[in-house]
């Protein structure tokens, strides 16, 4: 299991068309419900950075073969101020954060 985070900051007036397509890539995921990947997407309180952070399963991570997620790539280098950097993660612990479950609390 693989769990990363990926951080960038996009340019003045591309935060709409980044979550738009962010968007996008979800709207297929729900669709698709590729086993293996647990995924979510953040945008920091100054509106221009983003925070993706995922865990997979398996060695290939079904999200890069959506096309949404193609399309999401395709021009990030015009969207960011400096390419995404990305960054592996060594779980310590968390709480319901990449949980499966649905469980209600209580």
């Amino acid at each position: 299991m693989r769990q990363l985070m990926v951080r960038y900051t996009v340019k003045q007036g591309q935060a709409e068309r980044n979550e738009d397509l962010i968007r996008a890539v979800y709207a297929e995921l729900h669709e698709r419900a590729p086993e293996g990947l647990r995924y979510a997407t953040f945008r920091l309180e100054d509106g221009v950075t983003f925070i993706h952070l995922a865990q997979v399963d398996g060695e290939v991570n079904p999200l890069t073969e959506l096309p949404a997620f193609k399309a999401f790539t395709a021009d990030i280098g015009e969207r960011t101020e400096a390419p995404p950097q990305s960054t592996p993660l060594v779980e310590i612990g968390s709480y319901r954060l990449f949980s499966a479950s649905t469980e209600e609390e209580s």
